[in-house]
């Protein structure tokens, strides 16, 4: 019996030991919390870039930097780390790693995530519907298991592009039939002016409409006006008009056109965008072509290629920015949540040289036109002196989602 109290006592001394060092242990833990000694690991940077690419999916590669404020020998095992990558609010790509072990200082931690391609036509539906602007957002959250708390980082980028905007132009164009027995111009274009329809999930409408002018003494119909729409030499959109327009002897007519992307190109588009071997970093060539078919007096029938109104804008978008630090920041910024925004790029603007065509109209750089014609003539037809107009495109730099110039 004696030894069987020895034993409770020595048992029970232990049991009290053992509660002291993890009393200690934990005292030892809240005060380094108080005194900032054991701190909770932060973003402090992160990185993206466009991997390889494909019609179906896109690889997204991160270099995620972790900073860690702790001295060598606090263990940090068990550290999760989470990001998504979104553009106006659709989430493009989500990745993360469990179990990670970070070092004191800053840790560089890879990932790659497939970015399905589907997301393309959404994202591409908000950026026209929010004026051509994007905002493109990396939101990354460390946390560790240890310690139970866990920090976060957002950053932010706009993206702004401006694919139309040059379209509208008050410049005066000649519509040449190139056929035997007929007057060439048959007419003349004096105004377009283009602007973004209402975007569905299926399409993306552009509405267009042309000034049209006739020089001659016999009223002339255009049946049909058509246009045939690429990106990259990806078709996009094809179709032509549905009614037909009389334009009367030296006289004027405005004709409407709709002209339709197809969304479910935007991905074989997307692809071609971020392959560099194809038209460089991000870069897309949108092209706009333009056939009439013309009914003459006569009744016959002429299809007419409408070159000079074929229309061409570059698009460059860096929508990562990858010429600079995406997410540079410091632990503290990633503690707060803070957000930062970047300025876009600008592109260059694309102003019409001074010119002085047979239609009698002269356009100054300045995009000014001077018109020393009557409504009689076969000038244009515009009749009105010193009208100014501007043909100057001047595009903001996507997307830096897409940057026209």
């Amino acid at each position: 019996m004696a030894l069987d109290r020895i034993v409770s006592a020595l048992t029970a001394g232990k049991l009290r030991i053992a509660v002291f060092a993890l009393a200690v242990v934990a005292a030892a833990v809240g005060g380094a919390f108080a005194l900032g000694v054991v701190g909770v690991p932060s973003v402090a940077a992160v990185n993206n870039s466009f991997g390889d690419v494909t019609n179906e999916t896109t690889v997204v590669e991160t270099d995620l930097v972790v900073s860690n404020p702790n001295p060598i020998g606090v263990g940090l095992d068990g550290v999760s780390i989470n990001y998504t990558v979104s553009m106006n609010d659709v989430e493009m790509a989500r990745g993360g790693r469990e179990g990670v072990g970070v070092a004191s200082g800053n840790s560089s931690i890879a990932f790659e995530t497939a970015l399905d391609n589907d997301a393309i036509p959404p994202w591409w539906t908000s950026h026209v519907r929010n004026d051509e602007r994007t905002t493109v957002a990396i939101d990354a959250t460390v946390t560790s298991d240890l310690l139970g708390r866990s920090a976060n980082l957002t950053r932010t980028r706009q993206v702004e592009t401006d694919l139309i905007g040059a379209f509208s132009s008050e410049e005066t164009r000649p519509v040449n039939a190139d056929a035997p027995l007929v007057d060439d111009p048959v007419l003349y274009v004096n105004e377009t002016r283009g602007r973004w329809g209402t975007v569905s999930e299926e399409e993306t409408p552009i509405e267009m409409e042309f000034d049209v002018y006739n020089p001659n003494l016999e009223p002339y119909v255009v049946t049909e006006i058509g246009y045939d729409v690429t990106m990259n030499d990806v078709e996009m959109g094809s179709g032509s008009t549905e009614s037909e327009y009389v334009i009367p002897s030296y006289g004027s007519q405005t004709v409407e056109l709709s002209a339709a992307l197809r969304n479910e190109r935007l991905d074989e588009w997307w692809a071609t965008h971020l392959n560099e071997s194809v038209n460089g970093h991000q870069v897309s060539d949108l092209r706009i072509e333009f056939y009439a078919v013309v009914e003459l007096p006569s009744g016959e029938e002429l299809t007419v290629p409408l070159d000079a109104l074929t229309y061409e804008e570059t698009i460059e978008t860096d929508i990562f920015d990858e010429g600079l630090h995406q997410g540079e920041g410091t632990g503290d910024d990633a503690d707060d949540g803070s957000t930062d925004s970047d300025a876009s790029d600008e592109g260059g603007n694309a102003t019409d040289d001074g010119t002085t065509d047979d239609d009698g109209n002269t356009s100054d750089s300045d995009g000014s036109t001077s018109d020393s014609g009557d409504d009689n003539t076969s000038d244009g037809g515009s009749g009105d002196d010193n009208t100014t107009g501007d043909d100057s495109g001047d595009d903001d730099g996507l997307l830096p989602l897409i940057v026209g110039r």
